[in-house]
């Protein structure tokens, strides 16, 4: 019987290293190139620039392919339990404990796993580069988000980031899990925590033009899509020219609140005075939003106060209704309970008329529930929206005064990051 192999690869971009690889795969027998699916290379690198069909058709017009399949898991226990193939080929780079995993499996009917060289021709590293290079592009990046709710069924986990170093955070965190990578899927530009970050109330004292330059610092040194809290969007005719400039720029979505008047954290309730916006004026205020647009990419998304300032469901469902009506790309529904119970319901109801409007959820109250959970009721995006900062705050203020106190910073040594892993970071 003739000899099998198997090559997994991405395939968003192809070079000679990676042909020279296929080349010795097939050597060593009839080969099965398992692509990655789409939902597959965002658990570990973003989002790819190809759809998986496009990738595919790639493949299977180079010389020595014999099979294309779906690989829709960074595992290998799944195509190797059913293809069983006498060798699986792999380059000399790893990921985690994936090499140990893929010999336990072949040792089971003696399967060979074979190692070839990624490359060894410097232009093929600079190719990757600058292949990555794109990533950053506004063009790219615009519409990441949009993509990545049509890629995949589980709710997209945001993190907050507020400067570069956050943005790092947000870009590179990630954890195996069950034979699975799990990362953040985009970050969230808070009003909140950027005017923390630099010291000033969340009033909108922070004017756009400081906004938007925390959104460059971030963007520069990140890859994912980004949300941006955008609190009421101001008056409208200004708000037409802010999505302008952040489709340009290459913002994903902008998140405006049906409120107006002098901005108060909606974590304070009832407990001041807040003024929702009429249904009509808010309405209006997103349809000349999005007939500024210039792209399909870009999302204008309708975050409704009325649990918040106790309005009622009635009133929460019938201004989503009316804001999906105006062409909002998503709604957030925004609760300050500790139970997650009129947030589901809200989900629920919303379901029953409107199946495909994402629906956002910021769950810093009912912080108990998974993702999991949430995704039962329909939710599309869980909004991490300020666990940053208020983890950063602490940790700064505790060596501080451990410092002040000790006279010295040993004491506080055991509490900071090795300068030399910050570097590695950056």
């Amino acid at each position: 019987m003739a000899k099998t192999a198997f090559l997994s690869i991405g395939a968003e971009f192809i070079h000679g290293g990676h042909l020279a690889i296929i080349e010795k795969a097939a050597a060593l027998g009839e080969l099965t190139v398992g692509v990655l699916s789409d939902e597959a290379i965002m658990s570990y690198r973003g989002y790819p620039i190809l759809t998986f069909e496009e990738r595919c058709n790639v493949i299977r017009h180079i010389k020595g392919v014999s099979k294309v399949v779906k690989k829709d898991s960074l595992s290998y226990e799944k195509v190797i339990r059913e293809l069983r193939p006498d060798y699986v080929v792999h380059s000399d780079r790893w990921r985690g404990k994936t090499k140990e995993k893929i010999e336990a499996l072949l040792q089971q009917y003696g399967g060979e796993l074979v190692e070839f060289p990624y490359t060894d021709k410097s232009e093929y590293e600079v190719f990757d580069r600058q292949a990555e290079q794109l990533r950053y592009m506004p063009e790219v990046r615009r519409g990441k988000l949009r993509r990545a709710l049509q890629l995949t069924d589980r709710p997209l986990r945001v993190l907050e980031a507020h400067n570069g170093i956050t943005g790092l955070i947000v870009e590179k965190a990630h954890v195996e899990k069950e034979g699975e990578i799990r990362q953040f899927d985009a970050m969230w530009i808070s009003s909140l925590c950027d005017s923390t970050a630099k010291g000033k109330p969340d009033i909108e004292l922070v004017d756009m033009t400081s906004r938007e330059n925390t959104i460059n610092e971030i963007m520069e040194v990140t890859t994912k899509p980004i949300i941006l809290d955008g609190d009421t969007g101001g008056i409208t005719e200004h708000f037409v020219y802010r999505v302008k400039t952040l489709e340009r720029m290459g913002v994903s979505a902008i998140i405006i609140e049906d409120k107006v008047g002098l901005k108060k954290n909606s974590l304070f309730g009832t407990e001041v005075l807040q003024q929702q916006d009429s249904i009509e004026h808010f309405s209006n205020k997103i349809r000349a939003g999005k007939a500024a647009q210039t792209t399909r990419d870009f999302m204008i998304i309708a975050r409704i106060e009325s649990l918040i300032l106790e309005q009622g469901m009635d009133d929460a469902l019938t201004r989503a209704f009316a804001y999906v009506e105006a062409g909002a790309d998503g709604i957030m529904i925004h609760s300050k309970k500790k139970e997650p119970d009129e947030v589901l319901e809200f989900c629920r109801k919303f379901r029953e008329k409107c199946e495909r409007i994402p629906l956002i959820v910021v769950p810093t109250t009912y912080n108990h529930v998974t993702e999991t959970e949430l995704g039962k009721y329909g939710v599309n995006i869980i909004i991490y929206a300020n666990h940053l900062i208020r983890s950063a705050f602490p940790a700064m203020n505790n060596v501080a005064h451990m410092i002040l106190e000790n006279e010295r910073s040993l004491e506080a040594s055991e509490n900071c990051m090795p300068i030399k892993e910050i570097l590695t970071l950056i």
